[in-house]
């Protein structure tokens, strides 16, 4: 078998390759969630396109959303158009951030802060799907509840 490599190239070890492209795929998770959680573009301060990508609460939370911002090149559409998806590295960091209401003013405005916390990637992707793990039943029992009260009585000698 011929080489057709260069005599100064080092031979390449076809094992240790194809270990460090597997391990570079794996070491990445991919986040899916719906275009509604994504807002407008924006520059940063240092001149950098940013989107906003908001994290709804998990139920009975009645606090405003979080949310982390990311490059608008990483927030890509799905094949149907209907959702987005986004890969971020396996055992990295993000930070979150939320509107969080300090008091209010002499006039009666209510005075805004931030509150900020870093999560992991794998945290946050369980936050992002939390909708995943939301019971059905409780949302087909009241959608059946609501069809039972919505129907008006079968008048008698009426065809329907």
């Amino acid at each position: 078998m011929t080489d057709n490599r260069m005599p100064w190239e080092e031979p390449i070890d076809e094992a240790a390759f194809a270990a460090a492209q597997e391990a570079a795929q794996k070491s990445e998770i991919t986040i899916k969630f719906g275009k509604g959680l994504v807002g407008e573009p924006f520059m940063s301060k240092n001149g950098k396109e940013l989107v906003e990508v908001k994290i709804p609460n998990q139920e009975g939370d009645t606090r405003p959303w979080e949310s982390f911002v990311v490059s608008p090149k990483m927030v890509h559409d799905n094949q149907f158009g209907k959702g987005v998806w986004m890969k971020l590295p396996e055992n990295g960091t993000t930070k979150l951030s939320r509107s969080v209401l300090q008091g209010q003013d002499e006039q009666g405005k209510n005075i805004w802060g931030r509150e900020s916390r870093e999560v992991s990637n794998k945290e946050l992707k369980s936050l992002m799907e939390a909708y995943k793990e939301k019971s059905k039943s409780s949302v087909l029992g009241d959608l059946s509840d609501k069809s039972k009260a919505t129907k008006p009585p079968k008048r008698s000698g009426e065809r329907r």
